[in-house]
């Protein structure tokens, strides 16, 4: 049951962002589009904001950010590669109800 509910929030919310028609599903992805396109603009021009300088220091060099993730790699590497030899599960295919949007 809470599939179904999850599935009819979703296509709401995938309707309503298609027809500008702002719900409660939407507006998460609406304010979160919102900021996408402020970051956009504030990484090509001189606007700027704390979160902005973030995506900013590292658009500039992201080397930095790659040499201060490398230690916590190498200390994880035994565990990562025994999850990495698990085989994965297979995902099961969703049912199709007979229902469609417009019935």
């Amino acid at each position: 049951m809470m599939a179904t509910v999850s599935a009819a929030v979703s296509n709401v919310a995938a309707l309503s962002l298609a027809c500008n028609y702002p719900t409660l599903a939407s507006i998460p992805h609406s304010v979160i589009n919102g900021y996408k396109n402020v970051l956009a603009i504030a990484v090509e021009t001189d606007y700027s904001f704390p979160l902005a300088e973030k995506v900013k220091a590292f658009l500039a060099d992201p080397s930095a950010f790659a040499v201060a993730a490398a230690p916590a790699a190498t200390d994880s590497a035994a565990p990562a590669a025994a999850a990495a030899a698990a085989p994965e599960p297979e995902e099961e295919e969703e049912e199709d109800m007979g229902f469609s949007l417009l019935d």
